[in-house]
């Protein structure tokens, strides 16, 4: 029902920034958690950061606190992940998604749109 598509990835060398969109096409009116998640080749996929739009709190995965930021617009159709001083083991497909209201926004599962994902990679 709702569509999701990522943009802004690409290659940069370590300390360099990116900043990821997501933009949402369909009723997002029901949307309470929107996140980016990672995956890297050989790992398993990872929650990178979560906004809740009803609990106004943020979550950041500890191994990217301090360095990314999440943002997301107040009509829940558009959201963001400012990377900056990107180092190589960031280098992984990120994808968005997002969770309706009275959902858990902790397991994979929890979501149930996503984004196909854009590649990031960062060179040392």
């Amino acid at each position: 029902q709702v569509q999701l598509a990522e943009s802004g990835g690409g290659s940069v060398q370590a300390g360099g920034s990116l900043r990821l969109t997501c933009t949402a096409s369909g009723d997002t009116t029901t949307y309470d958690c929107m996140g980016w998640f990672r995956q890297a080749p050989g790992k398993e996929r990872e929650r990178v950061a979560v906004i809740r739009h009803y609990y106004g709190t943020t979550y950041h995965n500890p191994s990217v606190k301090g360095r990314f930021t999440i943002s997301a617009e107040n009509a829940r159709n558009r959201w963001y992940l400012q990377m900056d001083n990107l180092q190589p083991n960031d280098t992984a497909m990120y994808t968005c998604a997002a969770a309706s209201t009275g959902a858990m926004c902790y397991y994979t599962s929890d979501f149930r749109d996503w984004g196909q994902g854009t590649q990031v990679t960062v060179s040392s």
